[in-house]
């Protein structure tokens, strides 16, 4: 790999919005790292769709629920790449129930993955950006993190929490030439929206101003933005949203 590129990693990148975020840096020249839980066979797929653009790609494994997981697959970029620019903390589980029917499990599972990853990457890689004194740290974060929405407590705290840590760690890392934003998603078109019920996508997409659903790409441009052109923004949340929530 040419010492020139920028390298980044997308957890979670198997499917969905990580996927096209994944697809979009390739786009922009970046070497991927797309990170998978259990898809094996989607996250090959996805790779193979990075090196059809002429960018490398390495294809991990790694739970990053697990702090040490989350933590070895950070080392073993920065050891066979030599260094790490981007990390897009994407990865992400729902367990919706109300609160009457949650159960601790419905919470751990939720919180530790969607927030508690952050935290491991987070971490892991922020000694390799400051070496570099460069990194761009997305964090993707969700409109229920800020509006709330029912039964969906533990998803809306974890995505709350996002944006919350996202701040503190912008204020610490600006020193050192690393920027930290959280883009918060509203509805949008993934496996995740595809297994609600068709009655209540209506009700939903009748919330919208807009009248539709994102789209997985749209958000991919704006994290392509934050990772390539801006330099100046740091410890922000950017909806990509229809207007759901203004």
């Amino acid at each position: 790999m040419s010492q020139a590129r920028q390298v980044a990693i997308v957890s979670g990148s198997s499917r969905g919005i990580g996927r096209a975020i994944a697809l979009e840096l390739a786009r922009r020249g970046m070497a991927v790292v797309v990170n998978y839980r259990s898809a094996e066979a989607e996250a090959k797929a996805v790779a193979g769709e990075v090196r059809a653009l002429g960018v490398d790609c390495l294809c991990l494994q790694a739970d990053v629920a697990d702090p040490d997981q989350a933590r070895g697959l950070i080392g073993e970029v920065q050891a066979q790449w030599g260094r790490i620019d981007v990390l897009v903390n994407n990865a992400g589980i729902t367990r919706d129930k109300t609160l009457r029917k949650l159960t601790d499990d419905d919470w751990l599972q939720v919180i530790n993955t969607n927030l508690g990853s952050v935290y491991y990457c987070t971490s892991a890689v922020m000694p390799i950006m400051i070496e570099q004194s460069y990194g761009r740290i997305i964090n993707i974060s969700s409109y229920v993190g800020q509006a709330g929405n029912f039964g969906q407590a533990n998803y809306g705290a974890s995505k709350g929490g996002i944006i919350a840590f996202t701040k503190t760690a912008a204020l610490e890392l600006a020193r050192y030439g690393i920027t930290v934003n959280a883009i918060a998603p509203g509805f949008t078109e993934t496996e995740m929206l595809s297994k609600v019920p068709p009655d209540v996508q209506e009700k939903i997409r009748a919330r919208i101003p807009m009248g539709r659903f994102g789209k997985a790409q749209e958000v991919a441009k704006v994290v392509a933005f934050i990772a390539t052109e801006a330099d100046y923004i740091t410890g922000q949340q950017i909806n990509v949203n229809g207007g759901v929530y203004m």
